[in-house]
């Protein structure tokens, strides 16, 4: 894992809207891959749901180890943190293990596709703290983000339809999406001095913490599963995990938090056709209308450009 130069002075923030360079759209497109296969890996491993959070982050921490401790410069980054930088990733790490807290178990109470979909709801939330910390987001992207958010009604009124049950898991996936937007919005201010390697070092170690003291206290099992089960957390942290949050945590450092957001919302179509081809769910037809309009919305929010005024600098967190 490359260890970027960090100690140049922290870099401008990018601004809450602008088209990504094309390094990191086609870094943001395996992204989205390996994170469409979360949901549906999360409903066929039968582990508790904060185990399954647990076990992703804490194996990721383990595989990014050697490259943030078992190299001098490594060692010489995390030394040199901030005080700043060290609180900000430990509230990076707080905001994901919420994330998983609520997202993960979502997935028990709902469709993955409106577990999906729901999550998907991230970007308005960063585009509202992006805005009340003092970036510009165009009109345009304000629109873009309306129809994507209008697809995402489609689907939650379709699935309200069916239980409580629904309901509830629908509410956790909403919960999980707001976690999900600060966290890479956090993110984004830490990833402007420290390199990907130290920061999601730190982040998923914090998380990892969280999520197993939170299994201790709820006697959640950690150990004992059938070996079909360490296969797919193995998958989880491999895929959604490393290939997943990672990359775009590397994008970060030159993408807003805004649209990287975007991008993640085309996890939900992504999701939904693994889990109709892997799980046999096949989600209701107001599914696919509802997706289209999540498309459109995310085309239009990329291609918005800043207005003239430009991106102001965020106030500390």
């Amino acid at each position: 894992m490359a260890q970027e130069p960090t100690r140049t002075g922290p870099r401008p923030a990018p601004s809450a809207v602008g088209r990504p360079s094309g390094r990191d759209l086609a870094l943001m497109s395996v992204g989205v891959v390996a994170i469409s296969t979360s949901a549906p890996l999360i409903a066929a491993t039968p582990a508790p749901a904060m185990a399954i959070g647990f076990w992703r982050n804490a194996l990721a921490t383990v595989a990014i180890a050697p490259f943030a401790l078992g190299r001098r410069r490594g060692r010489a980054e995390i030394r040199a943190m901030t005080t700043r930088e060290r609180t900000l990733t430990l509230a990076s790490g707080g905001l994901l293990a919420l994330h998983f807290a609520t997202w993960v178990p979502s997935i028990r109470f709902t469709s993955v596709a409106s577990s999906a979909a729901l999550v998907a709801t991230q970007p308005v939330w960063a585009a509202l703290i992006a805005r009340g910390t003092g970036h510009v987001v165009p009109r345009r992207a304000w629109l873009g983000m309306a129809i994507a958010f209008a697809g995402v009604l489609v689907i939650t009124g379709v699935d309200l339809s069916l239980s409580a049950r629904a309901l509830f898991g629908d509410l956790l996936a909403l919960a999980g999406a707001v976690f999900a937007a600060a966290y890479v919005s956090v993110g984004s201010v830490v990833r402007r001095t420290v390199s990907t390697t130290t920061y999601t070092f730190g982040c998923y170690g914090v998380c990892s913490v969280l999520l197993v003291a939170v299994c201790l206290v709820g006697r959640q099992p950690l150990v004992g599963y059938e070996p079909g089960t360490w296969v797919k957390l193995v998958a989880l942290t491999a895929g959604a995990q490393l290939l997943g949050h990672s990359v775009f945590n590397l994008v970060l450092q030159t993408t807003s938090p805004t649209v990287v957001s975007l991008a993640i919302l085309f996890e939900m179509p992504g999701a939904a056709v693994i889990a109709a081809l892997w799980l046999g769910q096949l989600p209701p037809a107001g599914v696919f209308p509802a997706a289209v309009l999540l498309l459109v919305g995310v085309a239009i929010v990329v291609r918005s450009e800043p207005s003239r005024a430009g991106p102001v600098e965020p106030s500390p967190p």
